[in-house]
């Protein structure tokens, strides 16, 4: 009886401040699903996608009222700026294709503008820099196509920024990678630092006029996965006016399970790509034995830590979603107001939660805006290849 209105308190919440998820790799599961093999029609996300994690009903149930979706490129890709701007257009045809259900969304204000229409807001990161190509003028391509957000890599070092998950080459982040932080920041688009190491999230904050999002990353206290936030950084994070997203990747979410898959992967806890992520890690469990779960319970954990140490105002959710394994209790989009229940029941006031559902996340938007305006006035774009940065 005490979960039922927990939940209920929950939902009726998220009902009042929906959710703004930062990352949701629908994108590239449409692109990679079998049938449908890009054609968004073709994939239907009117129906409930059983196999799968994103549709559109389970968005609705999960009182989703905005999602940061990801234009992902593969590092090795052979034509990685084309498929960047595949994946942009992907995400633009979900828009098209469903005028009832997504308002294209450029900007913090449109948020309130979907609430408003009953709809939810679309936003459009580009996930992995490699689509820059070493260049800049890639950015403002991507700035004019909708892009409102970009993670410099994925999970291999790039010629100018260094992967969490990968041998670091540039401390981090190197000249050309310093030039690609201030156009964007010029531009209007947040810096994403979620796949970068824990130096070049250091050095991006250094360099970055205006504050930054790990949008989908947790507690390295709690799970020493590469990919989450030491607790000085979640602190700078915090002092620079940033978030971090709590995410669901169960890998980043349960220390037992981040042990049990070092054994498949190298130090770096780097997963393979894969089409399909769930029979690859059936196919892990045939030959390791059954893996351990990570669960809801422990993705609030990292909440409350990450609370705790960055501070209330400094906390987003991330989910992840990307057609893999996740978290029990949190199979699907539609799960987020049982994660919300749970932080309910450990005590955060409905102004809290708030915050962390979509507040936190429209603060650094709008900062970050108001810091492009400004810079826009008296910087004129930066132009150039990496070639054109020494010490790059």
């Amino acid at each position: 009886m005490q979960d039922d209105k927990a939940l209920t308190q929950a939902r009726a919440l998220l009902s009042r401040a929906p959710l703004f998820d930062g990352h949701n790799d629908l994108a590239w599961v449409v692109r990679n699903d079998a049938k449908a093999r890009g054609d968004v029609l073709a994939y239907d996300l009117t129906r409930v996608h059983e196999k799968g994690d994103t549709d559109i009903p389970r968005l609705r149930e999960g009182c989703v009222g905005a999602q940061f979706w990801s234009a992902f490129q593969p590092t090795g890709a052979p034509h990685p700026a084309r498929t960047a701007l595949e994946q942009i257009d992907l995400i633009r045809r979900i828009e098209a294709a469903h005028p009832n259900v997504f308002l294209p969304a450029r900007g913090a204000a449109d948020f309130a503008r979907a609430r408003r229409a009953g709809k939810i807001a679309s936003y459009i990161v580009v996930e992995g820099g490699v689509g820059l190509e070493n260049s800049l003028a890639p950015l403002r391509v991507w700035h004019a196509a909708g892009v409102r957000m970009l993670i410099p890599c994925h999970n291999e070092t790039l010629d100018w920024v260094d992967s969490a998950t990968d041998a670091p080459r540039h401390r981090g982040l190197n000249a050309f990678g310093c030039a690609v932080i201030g156009e964007c920041n010029r531009l209007g688009m947040i810096v994403d630092g979620a796949h970068v190491s824990h130096e070049g999230i250091r050095r991006v904050m250094d360099v970055s006029e205006a504050p930054i999002l790990l949008s989908h990353s947790n507690a390295f206290s709690l799970c020493d996965h590469p990919r989450n936030a030491p607790d000085d950084v979640l602190r700078r994070l915090r002092d620079k006016g940033g978030v971090v997203m709590a995410t669901f990747v169960p890998g980043f979410v349960s220390q037992a399970l981040r042990d049990w898959l070092k054994r498949s992967r190298d130090g770096y806890g780097k997963a393979p790509l894969a089409a399909d992520p769930k029979a690859q890690f059936a196919e892990l469990e045939t030959r390791h034995g059954p893996a351990p779960r990570a669960t809801l319970e422990e993705v609030a954990d990292h909440i409350v830590y990450l609370t705790e140490i960055a501070g209330i105002d400094h906390v987003g959710i991330g989910s992840d979603f990307f057609g893999g394994a996740q978290p029990v209790g949190l199979e699907h989009v539609g799960r987020f107001p049982f994660l919300f229940a749970e932080l309910i029941r450990r005590g955060f006031s409905e102004r809290d939660l708030a915050k962390i559902a979509s507040r936190n996340v429209l603060r650094v938007m709008r900062d970050v805006e108001r810091v492009g305006e400004t810079l826009r006035e008296v910087r004129e774009p930066a132009i150039g290849r990496i070639e054109d940065y020494p010490g790059a």
